[in-house]
């Protein structure tokens, strides 16, 4: 062998590996572009009047963004770029796109300047959110600060699917637009309330087995009734914040805090 050729070969594995490693990191990019398109999806047909697609766009959006964060911490490839690059498409996915539905689908237009600003506000907290995630680390271990904004954004998407299936069984169902304008408003100030919430992405994945079992029951109930079980899950959640809080308050068990609580680099939902 040549002593030239020996250094090519090296130089074509090291381009090997470089390509292979580009690739993974990409790889968390390419959900999070699927979680923004799956954004614009609903808003677009929101705006068309296409209410229940536009839920199906929030819900894929949310299964993107779960995705996208569990692939870059098992690849290891989190970054500061793909942080604030996942927190643009929750803006869009999470904030203007579930606030588009509840302000098309609930005739929120009929309330004029009101209707207006109430579906907004759930936009802003949603943005407020996310960027107040990005740079804290919350006050309580495996809990988040506010209520998630995938959450609420699910919130809205299964109300939307669990009132299109009451309808269908033929059954005159509405609200009037001030509640629906309260509702919309009350979840964006969950979202930015420091009222904690269990966290999920503490789960053990290097011994997942559990993990299987609950996931493999869960998809059980939800395929009985897909569009029930999804309302009945967020609902709960929704709830359970509130509830734990006031139960500690009165049980005097406050969360223990972190000792730190300085503004972190990296941080993912």
């Amino acid at each position: 062998m040549s002593g030239s050729e020996e250094p090519r070969r090296r130089r074509r594995r090291r381009r090997g590996r470089g390509g292979r490693r580009r690739g993974v990191y990409l790889l968390p990019q390419l959900f999070t572009t699927g979680n923004l398109f799956f954004g614009f999806f609903s808003i677009v047909h929101a705006s068309l009047g296409n209410f229940d697609r536009a839920a199906l766009g929030i819900v894929l959006a949310v299964v993107f963004d779960v995705l996208d964060g569990r692939v870059a911490r098992l690849a290891n490839t989190t970054s500061r770029f793909g942080s604030e690059y996942d927190s643009i498409a929750d803006t869009v996915s999470f904030g203007v796109a579930p606030a588009m539905l509840a302000f098309w689908s609930g005739n929120l237009q009929a309330l004029g300047r009101t209707g207006l600003v109430m579906a907004f506000l759930f936009t802003a907290c949603a943005a407020l959110r996310l960027a107040r995630f990005n740079v804290s680390p919350g006050r309580y271990k495996n809990r988040f600060q506010g209520l998630p904004s995938p959450a609420a954004a699910g919130m809205v998407a299964s109300t939307q699917w669990v009132v299109s299936l009451v309808r269908g069984e033929g059954f005159a169902v509405g609200a009037p637009e001030a509640a629906i304008a309260v509702g919309i408003a009350t979840l964006g100030l969950l979202m930015v309330s420091s009222i904690p919430y269990r966290a999920s992405k503490e789960a053990d994945v290097k011994h997942p087995f559990g993990t299987l079992v609950l996931v493999v029951l869960v998809l059980a109930v939800v395929a009985q009734e897909p569009m029930l079980s999804l309302f009945v899950f967020c609902a709960g959640y929704v709830v359970s914040g509130p509830l734990e809080w006031v139960w500690r308050k009165l049980a005097k068990r406050p969360l223990p805090e972190l000792e730190v609580a300085e503004p972190v680099e990296e941080a993912h939902p």
